[in-house]
């Protein structure tokens, strides 16, 4: 009598283990996506905070200016750049994951900062009167200094 396998039931318990390996693998991109969307509410969240010290030390949120940046880029203007309060790494899409698309607008009264999510066009925002969100940006590059909050922004 021989012991061991056929090569039937190695094929067998291969193919089941690569069932099971691509079922893990799909679960597993679904909470990734999950996290790297927490960690950009975290972060948006982060740069509100920073623009209110920003504010509070300057007297206002600076001059009117609208930057839309992704891969590696960082926002323009005197808030976004501000190393004091801590909104210069905020403000850096290096700081997001996989390079999120960021859109900043700020006047010298308001602003609005957003971080693109996982799904495409879709965007945690947060603003001067305190209402972070899910919002959609269908066409970044149409944002104008007057889109200061997060429902503006939603427009687009």
């Amino acid at each position: 009598m021989r012991k061991g396998f056929t090569l039937i039931e190695l094929l067998v318990v291969i193919a089941v283990i690569g069932i099971i390996a691509a079922i893990i693998v799909v679960a597993l991109g679904g909470a990734r996506n999950r996290s790297q969307d927490a960690k950009v509410k975290v972060q948006v969240s982060g740069a509100k905070n920073a623009a209110e010290i920003y504010f509070n030390s300057s007297g206002g949120y600076g001059a009117a200016n609208v930057s839309v940046v992704s891969g590696g880029a960082s926002c323009a203007g005197a808030m976004f750049t501000d190393a004091n309060s801590s909104m210069a790494a905020y403000a850096d899409s290096d700081n997001y994951p996989g390079g999120a698309g960021l859109v900043c607008v700020q006047n010298s009264s308001a602003f609005a900062f957003a971080a693109s999510l996982s799904i495409s066009g879709e965007y945690w925002c947060a603003d001067s009167s305190g209402n972070p969100g899910k919002i959609t940006i269908s066409n970044p590059a149409s944002v104008v200094t007057s889109d200061d909050t997060c429902s503006e922004l939603d427009a687009r």
